[in-house]
């Protein structure tokens, strides 16, 4: 009977829109290039940053995990360098507490949560929209406690036929270093040729429709020095990691600025984990992934001030580990469908509705097989009484076959004057249990089928000022209180999940960015930014209070960045970059109860591009140049200093003009 309630939830999710378009209202403008997801960023009340495609190309990342803390300063629990798992943190939440989608898709794993940073290529990256905190009115997606990070990947060309690659080769510093068992070994010279990459793509673009495929592959050693416990220098082993992936996307164009958007990925990635840091044990992992989508935008439907959005997904994904051995093997398929309406009923209204519907089946190893229905629907008033001021309600009633829960949220955005914009949001944040937070079987371990949801309230304060053209300036003051957290602890004899109680976050994130005119030689301007993030975290379940002073594991009370650009040449062919960037973390815990401490860091990096050709350019970037000895995730040591050299060819054969 519960799941017939469902499916009728879920058609009338559908339906109900359609029904809104058949009232009569005042025509109003076409709302062309805005779209609702893929294309543009209406004004929001919320924190929120682009990461644009320039962006993305000067600083050559690593991978995307290096991405998200480089360009927009978010924390990172990284267990290795390139291919090895990484934990992105936001605002004091986790990646399973971040919803992470790709061209406004729901990504994150349902059997955990997570999310595989390394399925996606950072050369097809279009750009990425984060957004801060549960406040999201965007795209009202469930399980966003920390925040939202939308991956675009897909764009209409230009007119024409491009395509072109970049290669690469990362080596780290060679060393004496201790053996294992004993002795001293001479330096491994092979380290400079550590990590290969090679992406290449091709472009097509015409009047009416557009082309785009890209494939790349990485072979990566991961072998650096580092220093154990006891000072003594050792080599990583033991996890190399060789992975290729490739993607496609079709646009057509279709009456009224209608898009209609077919894409797909695909991922596959052969890697030696090691279970410690510190040990030359090394699993084997076998990683899968592929995802299809279709999705149709229309700026313009049955009248002038309605636009909608539809997507459908599916995705198949495979983890395998230690095949062979002790096989444990997960195997999860879902599929999504999203329906987004707006509705421009004056010029200081708009109402925004839709929903979302989410399908997993899971075969597991340690979870057994699994089906899962999830969804939503939500109801969102933008709302201008005057032109300085903008008022959003909003609230979505989330389920996962169970009675749907109400999540409000409420969002304030004064514009006080020409320069300066005060932004207010009021929410709630919910997420339901993990497949494997409820199902798990192992030895020593097992899931809690009797879990409630996470559940909690937050709210922020943020000053944008813009002074001048050339300066800006971000403060941001958070918090978020949560009852019923979810985390692993040991209890007689097994390591299970419980709802511990209850932990409380506050913070503030200030950023300050320059653009300073220059005139020095090819030289005309110089862009620096700094930002600092300040957070406090407490855990309050059980005896804990806040006088116990107990942190959640791995998020810093201090954070500090900064970033100078100067680009040269911008108007010719001979451009080129240097960006010189820095991040410093204190001391971090990496257990509830506080008492395994991870040393605070300080990493410098330096880029640099240079166009050789109209159509061929080179990159350099170093990275950890102070070559810092530290630690992102507890017995999982990182890189010393480490050398990228690459190049970078597009070619662009002219076309010829139509008669």
């Amino acid at each position: 009977m519960k799941r017939g309630k469902f499916i009728l939830f879920l058609i009338l999710l559908f339906v109900l829109p359609f029904l809104y378009g058949q009232e009569d209202f005042r025509d109003a403008p076409v709302m062309e290039g805005e779209g609702i997801t893929i294309v543009g960023t209406p004004e929001t009340t919320q924190q929120m940053k682009i990461v644009t495609k320039e962006e993305i190309e000067k600083i050559h990342p690593v991978d995307l995990a290096d991405l998200l803390t480089e360009t927009v300063g978010l924390g990172a629990a990284r267990y290795g360098t390139y291919g090895n798992a990484a934990d992105i943190t936001m605002r004091g939440f986790d990646t399973e507490r971040i919803a992470v989608l790709i061209d406004g898709i729901p990504a994150n794993s349902l059997r955990s949560g997570e999310f595989d940073f390394n399925s996606v290529d950072v050369n097809s990256i279009e750009r990425i929209e984060v957004i801060y905190g549960g406040s999201d009115t965007k795209y009202n997606v469930s399980g966003a406690l920390g925040g939202v990070i939308n991956i675009v990947t897909v764009k209409k060309e230009e007119p024409g036929f491009r395509f072109g690659g970049s290669v690469s080769n990362t080596g780290t510093l060679p060393g004496r270093y201790n053996r294992q068992y004993g002795g001293v070994e001479n330096p491994q010279w092979r380290d400079l040729a550590d990590t290969q990459n090679i992406s290449l793509f091709g472009a097509y673009g015409a009047e009416n429709y557009s082309l785009r495929a890209a494939l790349y592959g990485n072979r990566a050693g991961n072998h650096f020095l580092y220093q154990d416990y006891y000072g003594y220098a050792r080599r990583k082993e033991g996890n190399e990691v060789n992975d290729i992936g490739g993607s496609v996307s079709w646009i057509r164009e279709l009456p009224d600025y209608a898009k209609l958007i077919l894409c797909g990925d695909i991922y596959y990635g052969n890697k030696n984990v090691p279970h410690s840091g510190y040990t030359r044990e090394a699993g084997e992992q076998r990683d899968f992934s592929t995802r299809q989508n279709i999705m149709l935008e229309m700026p313009r439907i049955f009248r002038d001030d309605f636009s909608m959005e539809l997507s459908f997904s599916h995705n198949w994904q495979t983890l395998d580990y230690d095949p062979g051995r002790n096989p444990s093997l997960h195997r999860e398929r879902g599929l999504v469908a999203i329906n987004r309406w707006s509705w421009y009923a004056l010029e200081q209204l708009t109402l925004r509705t839709g929903g979302d519907y989410r399908y997993t089946h899971l075969d597991s190893t340690n979870d057994g097989i699994h089906n899962g229905h999830s969804g939503g629907m939500y109801f969102t008033v933008e709302y201008a009484p005057v032109k300085q001021f903008l008022l959003i309600p909003s609230i979505k009633a989330v389920t996962n076959g169970s009675r749907p829960v109400p999540v409000p949220k409420l969002g304030l955005l004064w514009l006080i004057g020409e320069s300066l914009t005060l932004k207010n949001n009021y929410f709630r944040v919910f997420k339901f249990p993990d497949f494997d937070d409820l199902y798990w079987k192992q030895a020593g371990f097992s899931g809690n089928p009797d879990l409630k949801p996470e559940d909690g309230w937050g709210g922020d304060l943020g000053l944008d000022y813009h002074p001048k053209p050339w300066l800006s300036l971000e403060e941001v003051f958070y918090t978020t209180w949560t009852k019923d957290s979810i985390h692993w602890n040991y209890a007689n004899g097994s390591w299970e999940p419980r709802n511990i109680g209850e932990a409380w976050f506050f913070g503030l994130d200030s950023r300050a960015s320059f653009e300073i005119p220059l005139s020095f030689r090819r030289v005309k301007k110089i862009i620096p930014g700094v930002f600092y993030q300040y957070q406090l975290s407490y855990l309050l379940s059980g005896d804990l209070d806040f006088a116990s002073n107990k942190r959640i594991p791995y998020m810093p009370a201090h954070t500090f960045g900064f970033s100078l650009e100067i680009p040269w040449n911008e108007d010719s062919a001979k451009e080129g970059s240097l960006l010189v960037s820095g991040r410093y973390e204190s001391n971090r815990y990496a257990d509830m109860e506080n008492l395994v401490k991870l040393d605070p860091h300080f990493l410098l990096s330096i880029t640099v591009n240079q166009a050789i050709t109209k159509n061929l350019s080179a990159f350099a970037a170093v990275r950890n140049i102070l070559n810092r000895h530290y630690e992102s995730f507890a017995e999982y040591p990182m890189p010393g200093i480490s050398l990228t050299l690459g190049l970078k060819a597009v070619f662009e054969p002219k076309q010829k003009e139509k008669e």
